[in-house]
């Protein structure tokens, strides 16, 4: 089983090594530079991962600029801060290739002290009852780390390019009747500080635009 690994990265040279050293043997890591001036690019292409360069800023931009860049059957998705390892994804991949699910994603528990700050565990929380009562999907997490097959992603049409991406993604499987999967995984204290849930007002901006995607009317995909 191989895959390829979407990783959008801003400004994650201290990271990189760490994370694309984890890599499963035989996959393929896709950067999707998403403006970074601290030579992230330089040191991924060294590293051996594809780069990609996506020029419009935004989580969701970089997501799919990975996506639309992979070529794999299997398609995994992870942050490149090197909160998560993305060898865990080997679990998920069996998970996807074997049928067993069409989505799974990783739920992140806290390992260290500062992995995760309490207001971004309270906003996940608060989604994760928002995302019930759309759904029905009785998740725990919305975490970046995730796995499922390339055109079943692309089917979903996906429209969000900031913070709302991974809602959405999860959202519009649930609308296709995808089987939804929870994986737990050690979540660790970032390298460097977080562009989202560094901060208050990064935290709650995602949620301002998570909010925006569970508004979204239900049944869009099949």
């Amino acid at each position: 089983m191989t895959a390829d690994v979407v990783l959008p990265c801003l400004n994650e040279a201290e990271a990189l090594p760490w994370v694309l050293e984890r890599i499963p043997a035989g996959w393929r890591a896709i950067v999707v530079d998403n403006g970074s001036t601290d030579g992230s690019d330089r040191i991924a292409r060294e590293l051996g991962a594809r780069v990609v360069y996506e020029g419009r800023r935004g989580f969701g931009a970089a997501c799919h600029a990975g996506l639309q860049a992979a070529d794999a059957d299997v398609v995994c998705f992870c942050d490149c801060d090197a909160s998560l390892d993305p060898g865990l994804l080997r679990e998920f991949v069996r998970q996807v290739a074997d049928g067993e699910s069409d989505l799974v994603l990783g739920r992140r528990r806290p390992r260290g002290r500062g992995a995760w700050p309490l207001h971004a565990r309270a906003g996940n929380l608060a989604l994760s009852r928002m995302l019930r009562r759309r759904t029905g999907l009785r998740l725990h997490d919305l975490g970046p780390l995730r796995a499922a097959r390339r055109k079943d992603l692309l089917s979903l049409e996906l429209t969000d390019r900031r913070s709302g991406y991974p809602l959405q993604m999860v959202v519009r499987a649930a609308d296709a009747g995808w089987r939804v999967a929870e994986r737990d995984v050690p979540y660790l204290p970032r390298a460097g500080r977080s562009k989202v849930t560094g901060t208050w007002r990064g935290t709650w901006q995602a949620v301002h635009d998570m909010r925006a995607v569970l508004a979204e009317p239900g049944g869009a995909v099949r």
